[in-house]
């Protein structure tokens, strides 16, 4: 590690020199037309930012507003493509043409908000005004994309690895030094329940943004599981998953397996709900699975003596054309902010919406 410290310096300089030319106006920053808020983080790898996302494009479309989520959409086929993965009416796209978070998403906001895929994400909002009425965008994974003007920078903290180790990439897991957080607007610390010293933590938050961010704390609340049934690769990007019931219901013992940015954290998640784990698989985030990855999850778990499988609602977009010899649950989960009112409250009066509602 210590061979790639030249390598994190460099990359620091660089990331320094572009926020700087940024904020002396030498690079502009462009409008969306309409009100954004940008949820980002320091670090790469899982900080629960997805939950987040959702929740807040929900709890905006509640207010009766047309909301876009505009995303990069990391691991889909053709990155530099535009895609409508959902256009708030119906879904568009598959996890493989629009990411698998993109795909979650659009999913799971059907009727409240459209999803759009673009590494521009400058044209993509304006796009986005003109042909599907958008009036409030949240920026997923935005914090560095300094590039579209926000009214807002909600930052999150994983309350397990807040700071990735301490070094930039490639040394560390910081985008950028832990002193750009002073840029945001609001901090949530998301598994706030998993934290070894969480007042610490939040001082040292209140500290690098210089008292001026809100902060606010979440945790992961575990739903329960649906099985994922097994269907034709024709008809593999439909919905799959049955009724959900309780982790209790799943047949024990289980293995678990994901391929997302924190995967310690999804299996402590579940051994803090009581599952005993026969095996745990961790793949690269985004990972497109494959047949051959499912008959090997299957035979590993199978070895072991477990009785289901286990994973995420992001991983289970992209397994629904496979087949698996064992049951296939998928994990589900929502997020719980501790004063959730006052959160939206704050983005609301940040974005300008508060106001325009009250004028209503």
């Amino acid at each position: 590690m210590i061979a790639l410290a030249p390598l994190s310096a460099l990359y620091g300089a660089a990331v320094r020199a572009r926020l700087a030319l940024y904020e002396s106006g030498a690079l502009k920053s462009h409008a969306a037309g309409a009100p954004v808020v940008s949820v980002g983080n320091l670090t790469t790898g899982g900080t629960g930012k997805t939950p987040l996302v959702e929740w807040l494009a929900r709890s905006l479309a509640a207010g009766g507003r047309r909301v876009c989520v505009l995303t990069r959409g990391y691991g889909r086929d053709d990155e530099r493509r535009r895609v409508v993965v959902s256009d708030g009416g119906r879904v568009l796209a598959g996890a493989r043409e629009g990411g698998d978070e993109p795909r979650l998403l659009a999913e799971r906001l059907l009727g409240a908000a459209s999803i759009v895929s673009a590494a521009d994400r400058v044209a993509a909002a304006r796009w986005a005004v003109e042909h599907l009425g958008a009036q409030v965008f949240v920026l997923d994974d935005g914090f560095q994309h300094v590039r579209l003007r926000r009214d807002l920078d909600v930052v999150t903290i994983d309350a397990t690895n807040p700071w990735g180790g301490g070094r930039l990439l490639p040394r560390g897991r910081l985008r950028e030094p832990r002193g750009g957080i002073a840029r945001a607007g609001v901090v949530v610390i998301t598994r706030a329940d998993l934290a070894q010293d969480l007042a610490g933590l939040r001082a040292e938050v209140e500290r690098l943004t210089r008292g001026r961010a809100r902060v606010f704390e979440s945790r992961v609340r575990t739903l329960g599981a649906s099985q994922l049934s097994n269907e034709s690769k024709s008809s593999g990007e439909t919905q799959a998953s049955a009724a959900m019931s309780s982790l209790e219901e799943v047949p024990r013992p289980a293995s678990a397996f994901c391929a997302v940015g924190n995967p310690r954290a999804f299996f402590a998640q579940l051994r803090a709900e009581g599952v005993e784990l026969q095996s745990e698989r961790a793949f690269a985030d985004h990972h497109a699975y494959t047949q051959h990855d499912a008959d090997a999850l299957s035979a590993e778990a199978a070895r072991v003596g477990a009785r289901s499988l286990l994973t995420t609602a992001k991983d289970a977009v992209k397994l629904r054309a496979l087949a698996f010899a064992l049951p296939l649950y998928v994990v589900e989960t929502s997020i719980e902010i501790d004063g959730a009112e006052s959160l939206l409250r704050a983005v609301e009066e940040a974005l300008g919406l508060t106001a325009r509602r009250e004028s209503r």
